[in-house]
C-alpha cells in the first residue's frame, strides 16, 4: 500500500499552553502557536503510512455523517504558523469551496489526539483541513470519478506538497484515491440544514441518457438542470449532474431503449430549443 504523503511527528512533550494553541500535537509539521506563546520543535520524519491490520469488513458500508450543529473549538481556531505560513481559521460557518488535491492517513496516527481533541479514527469520516471550522462539516468530491463523501472536520493539516485536505482512511477509501495517495478533489463546506442533496454530482446506472450540456462550474450545470426539470415536467429523479474529465455534465433518463431516449429528444429540441446527445452507459 503507498502512503499519501510524508510527514513529522511531533515530539513527546509540549507545554499545554501550545497544545491548546497549535491546530494539532500528532500530525504535520508542528505548528508555531500565534504571537506571544512558545515556539514548537520539530519532530521525526516519517516516509509510509497505511491501513490498519483490522479494518471493518465493508468499508464502502460506513455512512456519511449527518452534518449537525457543533460547537466551534476555540483553542482549535486561533491563527497559527506553520512552516513559514500563517493560517486563519473560520471562526464561523460560512458558504466555502476550494479546489486541489487531497491526501489521507491512517494507522500511523490512529488513536492519537486532534486538533478538536477527539481521538483520531482512521475508521470515521473525518479530515484535517488547514483553515475550515473546527468542528464544522465539508463535503469532498473526486473530480476524477465524482464520487463523494461528507466529512467532519476535526483536525487540521495538511502543510505538505500543495495539499488543500488529509482524509481519513475510509473517506479516501470511499472517494476511490487509496491506491493513487491523492486525487484532485472539490472541497464544500456544509451549514447544518443546508447539506448538498444525494442527487447532486453522481454517478448514473447503466441506460440510455440524454446529454443536454457541459459545464465547467457546476453552478452552470444546475441552472440548466432546473431550467429543464421545470419546463419539461421532468421527476428529480430523472435528471442529473455528472462529473466527467472534470465537466459537469446534464443528463435526463435512464430510458427504456435508444427510442425512448430520442423521443424525449425531440421534445428537449421542441421546448428547450437544445439538441442533446443520446449516450448508453
Amino acid at each position: 500500500m503507498r502512503a499519501m504523503e510524508n510527514r513529522y511527528v511531533l515530539p513527546a512533550m509540549l507545554l499545554p499552553l501550545l497544545l491548546a494553541s497549535c491546530a494539532t500535537p500528532v500530525r504535520g509539521p508542528v505548528p508555531s502557536p500565534a504571537p506571544g506563546l512558545p515556539p514548537a520543535q520539530g519532530g521525526g520524519y516519517y516516509m509510509d503510512d497505511g491501513p490498519g491490520a483490522h479494518p471493518p469488513a465493508d468499508l464502502a458500508a460506513i455512512p456519511n455523517p449527518v452534518p449537525k450543529p457543533e460547537p466551534l473549538i476555540g483553542r482549535a481556531n486561533q491563527p497559527y504558523r506553520v512552516m513559514g505560513q500563517t493560517f486563519v481559521p473560520e471562526t464561523h460557518l460560512k458558504p466555502f469551496e476550494q479546489v486541489g488535491v487531497a491526501s489521507w492517513y491512517g494507522r500511523m496516527f490512529q488513536g492519537k489526539k486532534t486538533a478538536s481533541g477527539e481521538p483520531y479514527d482512521m475508521y470515521a469520516m473525518t479530515a484535517a483541513h488547514p483553515t475550515l471550522p473546527i468542528l464544522s462539516y465539508a463535503r469532498v468530491t473526486n473530480l476524477a470519478n465524482g464520487k463523494w463523501v461528507i466529512v467532519k472536520i476535526n483536525d487540521r493539516g495538511p502543510f505538505l506538497h500543495n495539499r488543500i485536505i488529509d482524509l481519513s482512511y475510509t473517506a479516501a477509501y470511499k472517494l476511490g484515491m487509496i491506491g493513487h495517495g491523492s486525487a484532485r478533489v472539490r472541497v464544500q463546506s456544509i451549514v447544518p440544514g443546508e447539506a448538498p442533496d444525494d442527487d447532486g454530482v453522481q454517478e448514473l446506472a447503466a441506460g440510455y441518457y440524454l446529454q443536454l450540456g457541459a459545464f465547467q462550474s457546476e453552478r452552470g450545470a444546475r441552472s440548466l438542470l432546473r431550467k429543464a426539470t421545470a419546463a419539461m415536467e421532468i421527476e428529480p429523479g430523472q435528471a442529473h449532474v455528472v462529473l466527467s474529465n472534470n465537466l459537469h455534465l446534464v443528463s435526463l433518463g435512464p430510458f427504456v431503449d435508444r427510442r425512448q431516449a430520442e423521443a424525449w429528444a425531440a421534445k428537449c429540441e421542441l421546448v428547450l430549443n437544445i439538441q442533446p446527445r443520446t449516450v448508453q452507459r
